[in-house]
């Protein structure tokens, strides 16, 4: 059985994906990145290898999200693609009719304006964790609430509560006060969710050209309490996928799928075994440029596997020599 690898490996979460010759999804994994990145592509490979028939056989490899290229010289990646590039060929292939795209994930968030199945415009924020899965994760831990309880108690609020959603600091301290002057916990949650929706369409969305059907792709996309507002601020229906949150994954591996057919190299994978394979980490100072990046270097022996941590993709792009990019 011939199967293709997408990988998506963000700054909160990992992200797994095998989709067989038909484009089924086979097995997907989910994983929290934690800081360690190489570790949890390692991790991801031993458990997704379990899960797959004996009969299996990787035909190719794609990677994606901001540690793309760090996973993609680990693994040995075929492709290594952006997360807007993903994310799109993921949400056409599962809402073929799809305008809009908004995806939210754990530190960023995304807008992707599709036009007869092709990218148009897209629009993403990086600088503000206001709206992200991390920070409701953080408001629901002062709460007292697991998030699959915030998500339930936010269909349950009205929308009486109006607090402020342009900075993590300010929507906090917004809620407090509100819990302070007596109002009802749901409705300071709901509010909560209608302050994220707008900051993001105020911000991310801004300027756009947001036309239904609208798929929402993410780990955010689980609460529905951002689904009813995002339902109610775009007055129109919110379309969220089956395996909405490894959709970069997916579309990672539609991709290398693609790839695939038409390439005649092979396919680069180094196999589950890489999952074994003892890592050494040492950093270094980048001298290109005034801003003097910490570059984090990955070594398996003496041969150098990969660099990251720049702000730019400078030793990321020099370090994978393979397949792809874009």
């Amino acid at each position: 059985m011939e199967v293709f690898l997408g990988i998506d490996v963000g700054s909160v979460t990992t992200k797994f994906a095998v989709l067989n010759t038909s484009g089924e999804l086979m097995a997907d994994l989910y994983l929290p990145t934690g800081g360690r990145p190489v570790d949890m592509v390692q991790q991801g490979l031993r458990q997704i290898g379990q899960q797959l028939p004996p009969d299996a056989e990787i035909k190719g490899v794609a990677t994606t999200g901001s540690a793309r290229y760090l996973a993609g010289a680990v693994v040995g990646a075929d492709l290594v693609k952006n997360e807007i590039t993903c994310q799109a060929v993921a949400a056409v292939n599962a809402v073929p009719e799809v305008r809009t795209v908004v995806e939210i994930g754990g530190q960023d968030s995304k807008i992707i304006i599709i036009r007869d199945g092709m990218v148009a415009d897209f629009g993403m924020n990086t600088v503000c964790a206001a709206g992200t899965g991390s920070f409701l994760d953080h408001q629901a831990g002062r709460l007292n609430l697991s998030i699959e309880e915030l998500s339930r108690r936010a269909l349950l609020g009205s929308d009486s509560v109006r607090i402020s959603g342009r900075c993590t600091v300010f929507a906090e301290s917004d809620m407090v006060h509100k819990q302070q002057t007596g109002h009802n916990v749901d409705d300071i949650i709901y509010g909560l969710c209608r302050a994220l929706v707008s900051n993001y369409l105020s911000d991310v969305g801004s300027g756009r050209d947001i036309q239904p059907p609208v798929a929402f792709q993410g780990g955010v996309a689980f609460n529905r309490g951002i689904v009813r507002a995002l339902q109610e601020e775009l007055k129109t229906e919110i379309i969220v996928p089956p395996h909405h949150e490894v959709m970069g994954a997916i579309g990672a591996a539609l991709l290398v799928h693609e790839h695939a057919a038409v390439s005649s190299n092979g396919c680069r994978f180094k196999g589950f075994g890489v999952g074994e394979i003892q890592y050494r980490t040492s950093s270094f100072e980048c001298q290109a440029c005034p801003t003097a990046c910490e570059i984090v270097r990955i070594s398996e022996g003496d041969r150098v596997v990969a660099c990251y941590g720049g702000q730019c993709d400078m030793w990321e792009e020099s370090i994978v020599g393979q397949g792809d990019k874009q």
